[in-house]
């Protein structure tokens, strides 16, 4: 999965339209990898997450953190863990 990585500033911006060059670089830079997403990577959690918060989609182990069905995904509904497969 690409990842983005921002660019170090190293010079000092001597105007606006520098800044600007800048900028829109980055940005075409953060589009580039988000259109390449092929799929996303969890995680294997073995704990549950510090903050849970409906609409959150989380792998477990199913033994240190079963959140009620063993190993699988889950995704968080109306403040509980459902299954997804």
């Amino acid at each position: 999965m690409p990842r983005y990585e921002p660019r170090e500033l190293d010079f000092a911006f001597e105007d606006f339209k520098s800044l600007q060059e800048f900028m829109i670089q980055e940005f075409r830079n953060i589009a580039a990898n988000l259109i390449e997403v092929d799929g996303i990577l969890l995680p294997e959690l073995h704990a549950a997450p510090n903050k849970p918060r409906d609409g959150m989609i989380v792998l477990a182990d199913g033994s240190d953190w079963d959140p009620g069905s063993g190993a699988g995904f889950y995704g968080r509904s109306s403040s509980a863990w459902v299954k997804l497969g």
